[in-house]
């Protein structure tokens, strides 16, 4: 092509991606002639045991014992392909998008595991459920008066803790897509639903609360939930694009009411960057070892010095009580991460 004139410069790509190859056991029954007569693994009943090794395997026609020949890269002479229509067909295309990103970085070996579809599975399940619960609190929500913000100062943290996980997660996501590290963007989205339904989402209410208040807090935890299932449907967009574009259809005019803009199609949406504001925090928390074991959690303003997380620690309960009276020999300090207590 460059000879001809038709392409610029020697090397036509920017970068070369060799994607690794995919791996399943392997099963056979030897033949008289001392050949190998090559079983398909949809074919087998495997038994394991409670740390998943196989114990035994059988053909599924006759019941009788077949030889394990390993993990070998999936091929036509080893008999051990699995076929995507079977997968589409039980589980959705998108399942089986998600276990091939998430099981490997594209340029290692990806180890072809039932279980891990099962468990793809799963999670787009969770998804699409929380999806579901959440549109029915939303339309609830919006269906009642107008309402004042209420601040309650432990709601404040929450709402600030929820952010700056929402944008840290959404940092390294977008590195990772960068990098091409697939698998580790499906993590990111697996964190983020796992945020979503944690307890920084049950929110607190003043004794005296009335009906609008309740409501007023519901709908700024609510906002904040919309925040993190934008960024969630859209990163997870391209690995998983059916389930993905259901739900924008589905969840975008709430969001676009509960987070105030108007929802374009999601192939028009910018795509989420972070806002290192979020970032910034006032106080941290620290896990205490004592001994190497963890032993409590303090919280400390985000620029305390080492004098000041030390004498947190040693005041903190749950770290005196495992030091059981005993002196401090050494107090090491991990900034930013935690402090471990030597006795």
């Amino acid at each position: 092509m460059r000879d001809e004139g038709l392409v610029q410069g020697d090397e036509p790509f920017k970068k070369l991606l060799t994607q690794g190859m995919v791996v399943a056991d392997t099963f056979y029954r030897e033949l008289d002639n001392g050949g190998k007569d090559w079983i398909n693994p949809a074919d087998v009943d495997i038994v394991r045991d409670d740390k998943g090794r196989m114990t035994a395997v059988t053909l599924k026609s006759d019941g009788l014992p077949v030889l394990h020949g390993g993990m070998e890269k999936m091929s036509k002479s080893k008999n051990n392909g699995v076929d995507p229509e079977y997968i589409i067909r039980e589980y959705g295309a998108d399942t089986a998008r998600l276990f091939m990103m998430f099981a490997a970085p594209p340029d290692a070996s990806l180890e072809w595991s039932d279980s891990g579809v099962e468990g793809a599975s799963r999670f787009l399940r969770r998804l699409w459920k929380f999806a579901a619960t959440f549109a029915m609190r939303t339309d609830a929500a919006l269906q009642q008066a107008a309402s004042e913000p209420v601040s309650v100062a432990s709601n404040d943290k929450k709402l600030q803790a929820i952010r700056f996980d929402l944008h840290t997660i959404l940092k390294q996501a977008n590195i990772d897509y960068g990098r091409n590290q697939f698998n580790t963007v499906v993590s990111a989205g697996m964190k983020l639903l796992n945020l979503l339904e944690s307890e920084k989402f049950e929110f607190d209410l003043p004794a005296d609360a009335d009906e609008a208040a309740k409501a007023g807090i519901n709908r700024q935890f609510l906002t904040a939930t919309a925040d993190v299932m934008d960024v969630l449907i859209k990163l997870l967009y391209p690995i998983t694009p059916h389930i993905g574009h259901a739900l924008w259809q589905d969840l975008s005019p709430r969001l676009g009411q509960l987070l105030g803009r108007t929802m374009k199609a999601l192939d028009s949406e910018t795509w989420p960057q972070h806002d290192s504001s979020a970032l910034v925090q006032s106080e941290i928390e620290l896990v205490v070892q004592v001994n190497g074991k963890l032993r409590g959690r303090i919280t400390v303003a985000a620029d305390a010095d080492n004098a000041v997380v030390e004498s947190t620690a040693l005041a903190n309960a749950d770290v005196q009580r495992f030091m059981e009276g005993k002196p401090a020999k050494k107090v090491i300090v991990v900034k930013g991460k935690l402090v471990n207590v030597v006795v």
